[in-house]
């Protein structure tokens, strides 16, 4: 199995990459783009692992099988490095450290490679530090961002990087993915490719997880409940708990692993009191992981917005008798007697307030109070 297998639908972007790799001369500096669930980051380090990639034929680069691939794709590699922000945007420090680590020589790979995960989250003056070493890096540096698309991007840095473009894999590319990788069966994985919209993350997440199937279950049916102000009240407190809650339970194992790890490292028992002198490490991670659960809980939330204007798109497509498959098909009764309530117009206007409230969270508004005006639009007209 290659490393190219999990990038089902991305047959034009992969040959792209196939080729540079085979080269052995890649471009510097890479810009991939695609929205979300596209797999930018799963691409980026495919292609990192078949940079180093240690089969002998250049057309086999990216084999899965050599153990320069195995430890990038699990990401211990020493000579790869995926970075991401556990903050809204980079910091200027993270980035210069960045280029201190992309002057160093690779230990034993062929190159060194910084895999940079959403690289619009830098500002124009974090960009513009990093400006200067995309421009002139070393010749055995190669750096990769990710990106939802090339306009999230100073023109600066985007015109001297080479762009893939991804998009999301068609429900079917997914579901057969699912089938093969992770050993589901046809209807787990056509249920869970569906309600996704093609996210293969989050398919994969649906498909074994039931909680989170239950949460998502929960946040698509709130509309059905809605009927006046205290319900809809009721309903953004329900949205914002289930959004937390699933970041915070993220969270939370994340951080138990990594002070496990932590502890490893400065070789402590695992139940040993701290000493004084290490408790501003720990203190560090806790302050980490409290910055990781602010940030998944607005990411989770954004996710179940998603999901709600999944509902109303249903519920569009019924009323204009469009004949297109619906998302949320298991509800079928249930949106077919909402779009007769209601009309083309109105749907259109409660789908604009749910992309209001995302535009809102996005700002750093407060939850609540962006949820709470949010279902106010969604009540039925009297």
């Amino acid at each position: 199995m290659s490393v190219w297998d999990d990038l089902p639908g991305q047959e034009a972007a992969v040959g792209q990459l196939r080729r540079a790799a085979a080269d052995g001369t890649p471009t510097h500096a890479w810009l991939f783009t695609g929205p979300p669930g596209s797999g930018r980051s799963n691409a980026a380090r495919s292609f990192a692992a078949a940079l180093q990639c240690a089969a002998p034929a250049p057309g086999d680069r990216g084999c899965g099988q050599c153990q320069a691939c195995r430890t990038v794709m699990a990401g211990t590699h020493p000579d790869v490095s995926l970075v991401a922000t556990e903050n809204v945007t980079y910091a200027i420090a993270d980035v210069r450290e960045l280029i201190g680590r992309a002057q160093d020589r690779p230990s034993g790979g062929k190159w060194r490679v910084i895999i940079m995960e959403d690289a619009d989250r830098m500002t124009e003056r974090t960009t513009n530090v990093l400006l200067k070493s995309i421009e002139e890096p070393p010749p055995h540096t190669v750096w990769i961002l990710c990106a939802p698309s090339p306009a999230d991007v100073l023109v600066t840095v985007r015109s001297r990087c080479r762009s893939i473009g991804l998009r999301v894999p068609s429900r079917d590319a997914v579901a057969e993915l699912l089938v093969r990788r992770d050993g589901l069966t046809a209807d787990q994985a056509e249920f869970a490719a569906r309600v996704s919209q093609g996210h293969i993350g989050i398919a994969r997440r649906l498909a074994r997880d039931e909680g989170a199937r239950l949460r998502r279950d929960r946040t698509v049916r709130l509309p059905l409940g809605l009927r006046g102000v205290s319900d809809a009240v009721l309903a953004a407190a329900e949205l914002v708990e289930l959004a937390t809650a699933e970041a915070t339970a993220s969270a939370e194992e994340r951080g138990a692993a990594d002070a496990r790890q932590l502890r490893e490292t400065l070789g402590l028992d695992p139940d040993a009191a701290v000493p004084p002198q290490l408790r501003s490490q720990f203190k560090q991670l806790e302050e980490l992981n409290k910055r990781r659960a602010r940030r998944g809980a607005n990411d989770s939330l954004d996710r179940a917005l998603i999901d709600l204007t999944t509902f109303f798109r249903d519920v569009l497509a019924v009323q204009l008798g469009t004949g297109t498959e619906l998302v949320n098909d298991y509800l079928a009764r249930e949106l077919r007697a909402y779009a007769g309530r209601s009309t083309a117009e109105q749907t259109l206007a409660r789908i604009d307030y749910i992309a209001e409230a995302r535009e809102r969270i996005a700002a750093n508004v407060q939850p609540l109070l962006a949820m709470e005006a949010m279902m106010a639009g969604l009540l039925p007209d009297r």
